[in-house]
């Protein structure tokens, strides 16, 4: 990723309400939910979502797939995860330890199957 990419993904970041929209879909992965939905569960105007959802597209942050009539959204993983690698990159200057603590963080919201149950 890209400084440019980067400042585009972190400003239709920076609004609340696409944020909120971001962090759904998030926790809605890998089956996103209908533009309907998403309104719905954050309590949005239909005539709004439009606009967030679009600029999230735009930077790169969501995808979209058609069935039927329904528009389903869908958060991208890969693209929050180059976001993620491209801010936290150089953190650690050669001292992994440095950036422990954040690997660690991450790694407790996202546990292995190994330890689900």
């Amino acid at each position: 990723m890209d400084t440019e990419s980067a400042l585009a993904a972190l400003g239709a970041l920076s609004q609340s309400t696409r944020l909120e929209i971001f962090r759904l879909l998030v926790r809605h992965e890998p089956d996103g939910l209908p533009a309907g939905d998403v309104a719905r569960r954050l309590e949005l105007p239909q005539n709004t979502i439009s606009v967030h959802l679009a600029t999230l597209k735009r930077a790169g942050l969501l995808t979209s797939q058609r069935h039927s009539r329904l528009i389903i959204y869908r958060a991208c993983l890969s693209r929050l995860q180059d976001l993620m690698s491209f801010l936290v990159k150089d953190c650690c200057a050669g001292s992994p330890e440095l950036c422990a603590s954040v690997i660690t963080n991450l790694s407790a919201c996202c546990p292995g199957k190994e330890t689900q149950s």
